[in-house]
C-alpha cells in the first residue's frame, strides 16, 4: 500500500483495532476515533503510540491523513459523522474493504462460517505459530494465549476471521478458505438460507485453482455451494483431533477444521505436534470463558453465542462438563431481527437450562420492531418447562443475582451469554469490575 498516513474511525472495535496494529506492523502512520474512552482494544493500539481522540467530530480528523477507515458499525450509529468525513474529499474505505487491501499480498487463510469461526480462527493460529510459521493473525476476539486480537507474523502469511454479515468476506482474498458450517442468520440482512449459501458460494468462488476449501462435505447447508469451487475439498469431517480443554462438540469440529486447514498449507507438519498444539489451546475471549467464583460460591463463565444453535451447544457443553449443576443462563438477546426469527428456536434452546434470566434486547444497529421483547422469549421458554423470567435491566439482573434470595449456591454455575455487553454482568459478580 501506498498509503502512509491513515485514520481509523470506529478504532476501539474488536476488528478495526486489530488493523490499527497491523497497519503500523506495516509501517504506516495511524491516527483514530472511538465513541467510548475505555475499551481494553484502545489500550492495545494507543501502546504502540497511536493517538485516540473521542466523539465525533471532524475536526480531530488529522489534515495531513491520506486514508479514512470506518468501522461498518458507525454506518448506523454515526452516519452524519461519515457523511461530514466523505466532504473531506479524502479515500475512505470500510473495514473490510481495508483488510482486503491490506492482505492481498501474500497467502490468506480465511475463516468463515455462521458459528465457531472465532475459536477456529484461534485454533488456525496457535498451530501455525506453534509449527514456526510466523502468521499475522487478525481475529474478532483475544487470543488467550497472546492477550491480544493480533499477532504480528514475521512472514506474508495471515490467518483471518471472515465474516458473512453484508458479505463483508468477498473483500478479502483466501488461498484457503476453511467454512465451518452454514445457518441461516443476520436475518436484517439475509431473506433466507439461499441467501446466505449466495454469500459463501461466492466466497468459494474466490479461492484460486490451486487453493484449499475446508469445510464439512456431510452437510446438507454446504454441499449445494461446493458445486462451481475450483479449489480442491478438503472435508474436515473425517479429521480425528484430540482430546481438547475446551468443551463442547462444537469445538471437536472446530478444532478438526483447523487440524485440516493446518495441513492443508503445511502437509509436512507432524500428527503429534498438532495434537499436541491443539490439546494446549486454552480459548478465547467470550468463547466458553471462565470468569471466577461469586462469594457464595457459584462458578461463573461468559459465552458469546447469540444464535439458537450456539446457545444451545453451549448449554449442552455447560451440562456435559458440569452434570450435577444448577445452570443458570443471563442471556441478553441481539438484534430484533434475530429474536423475531428465531424466537421458537431460542426458546427451545434456552429451556435446556434450569433457570433463564433475559436482560432486554441489544438493539445495536436496528430500530424497534415493535412486539419483540424479551418478555415474549420469556413466557415461550416458560411454557416448554424452564423457569425464565425477563428483567429491565442489566442492572436488575445484577440485583437479583447479589439479592438475599439470590439463585447463586455453591451448587450453581451461572453463564451469561449473547453478543452485546453482558459479560458485565459475570464480571461484578466475581469482583471484577465496580
Amino acid at each position: 500500500m501506498d498509503t502512509k498516513k491513515i485514520h481509523l474511525v470506529g478504532i476501539g472495535g474488536i476488528g478495526i483495532s486489530s488493523l490499527a496494529q497491523l497497519y503500523v506492523h506495516q509501517g504506516h502512520m495511524v491516527t483514530g476515533t472511538n465513541d467510548i474512552p475505555s475499551p481494553a482494544t484502545l489500550d492495545r493500539v494507543r501502546a504502540l503510540g497511536v493517538p485516540v481522540t473521542i466523539g465525533a467530530d471532524v475536526k480531530e480528523v488529522p489534515e495531513e491523513v491520506d486514508m479514512i477507515v470506518y468501522s461498518d458499525a458507525w454506518l448506523q450509529t454515526e452516519p452524519e459523522f461519515l457523511e461530514a468525513l466523505r466532504a473531506l474529499g479524502k479515500p475512505m474505505l470500510s473495514y473490510f474493504e481495508a483488510l482486503g487491501e491490506a492482505t492481498k499480498e501474500g497467502t490468506s487463510i480465511v475463516v468463515s462460517g455462521t458459528h465457531g469461526k472465532t475459536s477456529t480462527t484461534a485454533m488456525v493460529a496457535k498451530l501455525l505459530i506453534d509449527a514456526g510459521k510466523n502468521p499475522t493473525v487478525i481475529v474478532g476476539s483475544v487470543l488467550a494465549e497472546q492477550g491480544t486480537n493480533f499477532v504480528a507474523g514475521k512472514s506474508d502469511l495471515f490467518v483471518i476471521e471472515g465474516c458473512e454479515y453484508r458479505r463483508h468476506f468477498l473483500e478479502l482474498h483466501p488461498d484457503i478458505l476453511v467454512i465451518t458450517n452454514i445457518e441461516l442468520d443476520h436475518t436484517d440482512y439475509y431473506t433466507d438460507l439461499d441467501d446466505i449459501q449466495d454469500a459463501f458460494e461466492s466466497a468459494i468462488a474466490l479461492v484460486p485453482q490451486e487453493g484449499t476449501i475446508v469445510t464439512d462435505t456431510a452437510s446438507d447447508t454446504i454441499v449445494p455451494v461446493l458445486h462451481h469451487a475450483r479449489a480442491r475439498v478438503v472435508p474436515y469431517q473425517e479429521v480425528v483431533v484430540p482430546e481438547l480443554k475446551v468443551p463442547g462438540t462444537f469445538n471437536c469440529a472446530n478444532a478438526q477444521a483447523a487440524k485440516a486447514a493446518a495441513y492443508a498449507l503445511c502437509p509436512a507438519l507432524h500428527e503429534d505436534d498438532i495434537d499436541s498444539s491443539l490439546a494446549a489451546f486454552a480459548g478465547t475471549w467470550r468463547r466458553f470463558e471462565y470468569r471466577g467464583t461469586t462469594n457464595s460460591g457459584a462458578m461463573v463463565y461468559d459465552d458469546y453465542a447469540h444464535h439458537p444453535t450456539a446457545v444451545q451447544g453451549t448449554i449442552e457443553a455447560m451440562r456435559t462438563t458440569f452434570p450435577d449443576k444448577h445452570i443458570v443462563v443471563v442471556f441478553h438477546p441481539h438484534l430484533y431481527s434475530r429474536t423475531r426469527s428465531f424466537m421458537d428456536a431460542f426458546a427451545k434452546a434456552l429451556s435446556a437450562a434450569d433457570e433463564v434470566l433475559l436482560a432486554p434486547i441489544y438493539a445495536a444497529r436496528e430500530a424497534l420492531i415493535p412486539g419483540v421483547t424479551s418478555d415474549m422469549l420469556a413466557e415461550k421458554t416458560a411454557a416448554l418447562g424452564t423457569p425464565a423470567r425477563a428483567f429491565p435491566s442489566l442492572d436488575a439482573i445484577y440485583e437479583h443475582l447479589t439479592a438475599s434470595t439470590s439463585p447463586l449456591t455453591p451448587d450453581t454455575v451461572l453463564i451469561t451469554m449473547g453478543a452485546g455487553d453482558v459479560y458485565h454482568v459475570a464480571d461484578r459478580l466475581v469482583g471484577k469490575r465496580d
